[in-house]
């Protein structure tokens, strides 16, 4: 299975932008503050989000993203699909050439695993995510962390 950083980094962002944008909209040194993502990784993930309008942008101080969709229309297979990831457990892709240039004896089973990763995904929403107990309990942690520990990057978006 080939679920990369990219997707699980995307997908974690876009559930502490889900977390952190009620009333206003969150930076991505926020973001990459609470996440530990770098905040270059970061523009080249909201890049993509956006342009898939799963975010919109703010520009100027105080500015940044928000969620483009309610929370509840906004699912995880989207956010992988939309950083050009995809959560295919056969080794060949679905290209079917796995084995001496033809399908290996195997294909059928890990196409099968796909494809019920897919339908997971597809039906775990921003929404869903943001009403588990422990996502709340890590966000409540990190914003702690932050508060004792704040990096000079959290200092200077806090100031």
């Amino acid at each position: 299975m080939k679920l990369t950083t990219k997707g699980r980094y995307a997908v974690t962002a876009m559930l502490d932008l889900a977390l952190h944008a009620q009333d206003k909209p969150v930076s991505l040194a926020e973001i990459s503050a609470r996440q530990g993502i770098s905040l270059s990784y970061l523009e080249q993930l909201f890049s993509r989000l956006r342009k898939n309008k799963l975010v919109s942008s703010t520009r100027g101080p105080g500015g940044g993203y928000r969620v483009a969709k309610p929370l509840a229309d906004v699912f995880v297979s989207e956010i992988i699909g939309a950083v050009n990831e995809s959560v295919d457990a056969t080794q060949c892709g679905g290209r079917e050439n796995c084995h001496s240039h033809g399908r290996c004896l195997t294909h059928d089973l890990w196409e099968g695993l796909s494809a019920q990763i897919e339908e997971f995904l597809s039906g775990v929403s921003l929404e869903d995510l943001i009403h588990q107990e422990n996502v709340k309990t890590v966000s409540v942690r990190q914003l702690q962390e932050m508060v004792r520990q704040p990096s000079p990057m959290v200092a200077a978006v806090s100031h």
